[in-house]
């Protein structure tokens, strides 16, 4: 982006644009909502396709109405489940999802499915309506939500796929993917591609084949054998997902996972992981010896919150401990994080 589309302003303009948050009785974030304002005035010269303004009229409209929807339940964590529209009740795929989503929800998590048949019905029917989002997308054969949530307010239907996707991820603590097609692949090769470049924050990504089954162990001997042998991916890049058929397992790993690590976030040049629990002295000399190669600059310590912290009053309850990241090893970060839940 060039500086001056973020940095110049007209003060007249300014001054009108305030004028109109006053106008409209301020809220949340209003610099922020200056500066989509002042963008969104940009488009009367900048773009003249129509079609391509409406794109960011709609993808604004659709992200905007999807976090206020979610804002209220931000406090419980939530699992997004993939798998085929395709599978039908009495596939063992879609009782086994149906036996997970229900234990999942009992272990305190909500759900959210691309609100269609087959897998995401069963992800529905499995957590009930009331520890259910559904993310349907408008297509050309108009694909209706399934009867669970359907009629339910924590449904929305979306136009484009890329807002959609944006949403799973975003209000994602874990993803559980069960077999399906070209758009299950889809999803599942996009989470891992986020966590792999640190676009997205780490999380259970789960695979759950049927009892028995080889559609995952399939798709894992492809990437070892393919991406791994020809150094496509990097060994480490492994850990950034988990294959089981036991529902158990995959409720089990999700809430292993979140046993004592809470969340991270970068602060400058170090990343703050924020635990339940401070890991002792040893523990952190353990930490620095066993995790040197991704260190860079600080070593691992434990900190009190930052001052970026305490102004967005982010956890500030917690403990945390912090180091100089190397911001590219996140599949060995995510063994970090399996090590730090045994404390």
């Amino acid at each position: 982006m060039d500086k001056t589309d973020k940095t110049v302003i007209d003060p007249e303009l300014k001054r009108r644009i305030r004028d109109l948050i006053d106008f409209k009785g301020g809220g949340y974030n209003e610099e922020d909502v200056e500066d989509i304002i002042h963008n969104a005035l940009k488009l009367l010269t900048d773009v003249e396709n129509r079609g391509d303004v409406r794109v960011i009229r709609t993808a604004i409209r659709e992200l905007r109405y999807s976090f206020r929807l979610f804002e209220p339940y931000a406090a419980r964590r939530k699992i997004t489940i993939f798998g085929s529209a395709r599978l039908a009740p009495s596939k063992p795929e879609y009782v086994q999802c149906v036996d997970f989503a229900q234990k999942i929800a009992q272990a305190g998590f909500m759900v959210i499915t691309g609100a269609g048949g087959g897998i995401m019905q069963a992800g529905h029917e499995g957590a009930g309506v009331e520890n259910s989002f559904g993310a349907n997308i408008r297509l050309p054969w108009e694909q209706s939500a399934n009867p669970i949530i359907e009629k339910d307010k924590k449904l929305i239907t979306f136009k484009y796929f890329f807002t959609r996707k944006l949403t799973f991820l975003r209000y994602s603590d874990g993803i559980v993917l069960f077999p399906g097609g070209f758009g299950t692949m889809d999803e599942g090769y996009e989470a891992l591609t986020l966590m792999q470049t640190g676009k997205s924050r780490l999380m259970p990504l789960i695979l759950v084949d049927k009892a028995g089954g080889t559609y995952w162990k399939t798709w894992d001997k492809h990437v070892r054998e393919h991406l791994l042998r020809d150094q496509l991916i990097s060994p480490d890049d492994l850990n950034l997902y988990q294959i089981t058929d036991n529902p158990d397992q995959a409720v089990k790993w999700i809430t292993r996972f979140y046993r004592n690590y809470h969340s991270q976030r970068f602060v400058r040049e170090l990343l703050v992981i924020r635990l339940k629990h401070t890991p002792s002295p040893a523990a952190i000399d353990a930490l620095n010896e066993d995790f040197a190669d991704i260190i860079t600059g600080e070593k691992f310590r434990v900190i009190e919150p930052t001052p970026e912290e305490r102004e967005d009053n982010s956890y500030l309850d917690l403990p945390r401990i912090a180091f100089g990241f190397d911001r590219k090893s996140y599949g060995r970060l995510r063994e970090l994080i399996d090590v730090v839940n045994g404390y």
